[in-house]
C-alpha cells in the first residue's frame, strides 16, 4: 500500500470513531507512521478537500492540530460547488479530477463521467486554437454541470 493511502486510511478511519469529526496532530500521526509531518500536510490538502466533502481548519503551534470535519452534501449543493470553483480555464487533468470525484460520490457513473471526459481531451479539442482550449473545457464543464442540476 502507498504511504499516502495508508495515512488516508488512518484518518477516514479516525473521522469514522469521531462521528465524522477528528483532530489530527501532525507530529504524533507522522511519528507514528514513521513519516515525515509534510507528508500528512499533502494528504490532507490533496484528500481531504471541500469538493470531497470536508472542511479543514489548523491551529498552530505547541498544542496544535488540524481538525477535518466531514460535511455531507446534497447533490444540488455537491454540484453547485463544482460550479463555482471552475475558473476561466480548466485543464484536461483538471476536468478529469472533477470528473472523478463526482463518480466517487456517486453524482454520476463511471460511465458519465468518460462519456463528458471524452468531450474535454486535448484530441476533442484539437481543432480549438491552443490558447482556448483551457476556457472551452471550462465552459463545457459549466454545461454539464448544469445540466446535471436539472
Amino acid at each position: 500500500m502507498v504511504l499516502s493511502d495508508h495515512i488516508a486510511r488512518l484518518i477516514e478511519e479516525m473521522l469514522e470513531e469521531g462521528n465524522g469529526q477528528a483532530e489530527v496532530r501532525r507530529n504524533d500521526l507522522a511519528a507514528r507512521i514513521g513519516c515525515v509531518p509534510s507528508q500528512i500536510n499533502y494528504v490532507i490538502t490533496s484528500r481531504f478537500t471541500p469538493e470531497r466533502g470536508y472542511v479543514t481548519e489548523s491551529r498552530r503551534g505547541g498544542g496544535g492540530y488540524i481538525r477535518i470535519v466531514r460535511v455531507p452534501m446534497t447533490k444540488s449543493s455537491y454540484l453547485m460547488h463544482f460550479f463555482h470553483a471552475i475558473g476561466e480555464g480548466m485543464e484536461e487533468n483538471e476536468a478529469k479530477a472533477c470528473l472523478k470525484n463526482l463518480a466517487d460520490a456517486g453524482i454520476i457513473t463511471p460511465r458519465e463521467a468518460n462519456l463528458a471526459m471524452a468531450s474535454m481531451t486535448h484530441k476533442a479539442l484539437e481543432k480549438v486554437p491552443a490558447e482556448s482550449r483551457s476556457a472551452v473545457r471550462a465552459d463545457i464543464m459549466r454545461h454539464v454541470l448544469m445540466m446535471l442540476m436539472m
